[in-house]
């Protein structure tokens, strides 16, 4: 019979090769899903494994998916590092979209370039401010984080409803919830001429490079992971917890809300009911697949967007709903939570007592 042993300290080997593992349970159990619904597991593979990166023009949409999912993964990795749980990423994000978007709206024929830097940077505003609402209910009222971002998500979300459908309506739009189209001047600029990709990728590359210098290259950094994974330990050097709280939520409010800024202002173009997307919360799975590293978390927002154009390539192409995206991105981070014992544990074949007993 199988048993699982403890090891006497972590695997290094399986912390790395977890997570490939779990990819490829994630494909056999979607094979059989495949097969299930009666579709062809090869048609069902190709849309989310082939489609998205078989020519240049699927990869510049792949890293229109790819570029809010690492943006945001990125501030929650400080968090979880933390040991703050902040899974209001989504609410973040929402809220830079709206500042964001409301500086755009500002905007006229005659605003220059200089407008989209100023758009940016609401965007990171408002995520940081609804952080904050966070960390000082935390702070001053040790409220728990966990449930107040969560609602915090609810309440964003009604906010950008009752501003779309009320004072921020396009008075043109055929009374369709949303605002007008941004002025020009205020898009994301383009890395491709004919293409979707924009200068966002750029930047969350840029973001990932300095996570990892904040994290393993500065003092900073370094009182953050040891608060969250040993508080008495950062108590006693003199790392001040309130300090590393208020600096997670923050960097992790802001990269959410230069997500949603790099969203509206780039391939929407407006302000919609549909702009939560579900990125804070698939982030989250990009976080920990990506092992809270930042290289690792480059390739699983990849993966993640893959996911994501392929559960829409499922639904015109094979007829399923398109909420087989939300099915995949489950079956990976379960598979992933399994795979993870294989860390702590090794598994190890023994006889069973009576058939050892019967043998004697």
């Amino acid at each position: 019979m199988l048993k699982l042993e403890a090891r006497p300290q972590p695997s290094r080997i399986w912390t790395l090769a977890s997570p490939l593992l779990a990819l490829v349970i994630t494909v056999l159990l979607g094979i059989a899903l495949f097969a299930l619904l009666g579709k062809d597991p090869v048609r069902g593979l190709q849309a989310f494994f082939w489609e998205p990166v078989k020519s240049a023009n699927a990869l510049a949409e792949l890293t229109i998916k790819a570029t809010p999912l690492l943006l945001i993964a990125l501030g929650l990795a400080v968090c979880f590092r933390s040991n703050v749980w902040n899974i209001g990423a989504e609410g973040q994000f929402v809220m830079g979209a709206i500042a964001a978007g409301g500086v755009a709206l500002m905007a006229g024929k005659g605003t220059g370039g200089w407008i989209v830097p100023v758009v940016l940077l609401a965007g990171v505003a408002g995520g940081m401010a609804w952080a904050g609402v966070v960390a000082l209910l935390r702070d001053k009222f040790n409220a728990n984080e966990i449930l107040v971002s969560l609602m915090l998500v609810y309440v964003a979300t009604l906010f950008l409803g009752y501003l779309v459908y009320g004072p921020w309506k396009d008075p043109m739009g055929y009374n369709f919830p949303q605002t007008k189209m941004f002025e020009r001047v205020t898009q994301i600029p383009k890395l491709v001429q004919g293409m979707r990709m924009n200068i966002g990728v750029i930047i969350a590359l840029v973001a990932a490079a300095l996570l990892w210098v904040f994290l393993f290259r500065t003092k900073v950094g370094f009182a953050q992971q040891v608060g969250g994974l040993a508080p008495a330990a950062a108590r006693y050097a003199g790392f001040s917890s309130r300090r590393a709280l208020w600096t997670a939520l923050l960097i992790s409010g802001g990269c959410a809300g230069l997500a949603g800024a790099l969203e509206v202002a780039g391939p929407v173009g407006q302000l919609t009911p549909y702009v939560p997307m579900g990125y804070g919360f698939a982030a989250i799975i990009v976080a920990f697949v990506g092992r809270l590293h930042p290289v690792g978390m480059v390739f699983s927002a990849i993966l993640m967007s893959m996911f994501y154009i392929g559960g829409e390539l499922a639904q015109s192409r094979l007829g399923l709903p398109k909420s087989l995206t939300g099915v995949f991105q489950g079956m990976l981070l379960f598979t992933l939570l399994a795979c993870d014992t294989l860390i702590a544990y090794r598994v190890r074949w023994t006889r069973p007592a009576a058939a050892v007993k019967g043998g004697l």
